[in-house]
């Protein structure tokens, strides 16, 4: 195994080099050889080659070179979807031997919006003083590939999640809100119902068969990325979502309002970890989780109790 600048494919003797990786994702990303050389600060004759050796390493063209430009073979698109994670794995493994040299130890904890993490985290360093606790926002796509490839050692995440891989182990709920354009004719009321929502289009940022809500097509309406995006089309007036009721106190404006809707089945916030991996350090965090739930949905009940007013 070449470390840390390649990866020994199990079982084989074949070693994709992470260089070779971003020289390929660097053209992959623009299509264009010329313009990834000179972003990548090297000649595009040597760019060329490194590619080159690249699908020989693999077997397999990955590009399409002619007079046309460049294009991505099926091969080049799966390698395309797979570097981002191993790539950003590496970085973490990277960032985790830096932090090790330097005689500090790190947990690196994801979170969802309105998850309030200090209370376990409070409760983990008063056990481990000399852990830098590292934290960071996840979007619900980050949630499982984040834990996976290393980059994030624990997540507060929100249900619905792939656990393939994950031990996931639940913490709190907490109740839905629809989200209406401000003026919406059901914006200001005191609680919807779902027959209520029936008509309306749906912005989803999640997988719609796992939805909260039944709708008689799912396969219409907007699929985003993350909390913002979706704030955006709902604010445009082009359907509408769901949030749990912890994220509407960070993303509170005048053009879409916030309105409780008791008949779905509240949010599920979890903690999860690659069950591949062994660290007590992550297991101590979990036990710092599980001890201070309560006390972290109290947090989030307190403050959005103060904080958002009806219809909001």
């Amino acid at each position: 195994m070449r470390y840390p600048e390649g990866i020994a494919e199990p079982g084989g003797s074949m070693d994709l080099d992470l260089r070779k990786l971003r020289y390929f994702v660097a053209v992959a990303d623009r299509l264009h050889f010329g313009r990834a050389a000179d972003e990548l600060h090297i000649a595009q004759p040597v760019l060329s080659r490194q590619i080159r050796a690249l699908e020989q390493d693999l077997g397999t063209p990955l590009l399409i070179r002619d007079s046309h430009g460049v294009a991505l073979t099926d091969a080049g698109r799966q390698l395309l979807t797979d570097a981002g994670p191993l790539l950003a794995s590496a970085h973490a493994v990277r960032h985790r031997v830096t932090m090790a040299a330097r005689g500090s130890r790190r947990l690196a904890v994801g979170f969802r919006t309105g998850i309030p993490v200090i209370p376990a985290t409070r409760a983990f360093e008063a056990r481990h003083p000399d852990v830098v606790v590292d934290v960071q926002r996840i979007e619900w796509d980050d949630q499982a590939p984040m834990l996976l490839d290393g980059r994030i050692d624990v997540g507060y995440v929100r249900l619905p999640i792939d656990e393939t891989g994950l031990r996931v182990t639940p913490l709190y709920t907490e109740p839905l809100m629809v989200v209406l354009p401000a003026g919406h004719r059901l914006a200001g009321k005191e609680e919807v119902t779902e027959a209520d929502l029936a008509d309306e289009p749906l912005v989803w940022h999640a997988d719609p068969s796992t939805h909260p809500t039944r709708r008689p097509h799912p396969d219409s309406g907007l699929r985003v990325r993350g909390v913002e995006e979706k704030l955006e089309h709902v604010a445009a007036g082009r359907g509408i979502s769901f949030v749990g009721r912890s994220e509407t106190v960070f993303y509170s404006r005048p053009d879409i309002s916030y309105v409780p809707i008791p008949e779905l089945a509240p949010d599920q916030v979890c903690l999860a970890m690659a069950a591949s991996r062994t660290s007590p350090l992550a297991d101590d965090f979990f036990t710092a989780a599980q001890a201070t739930a309560e006390i972290t949905a109290e947090c989030g009940n307190y403050v959005l109790g103060a904080a958002v007013p009806k219809g909001r």
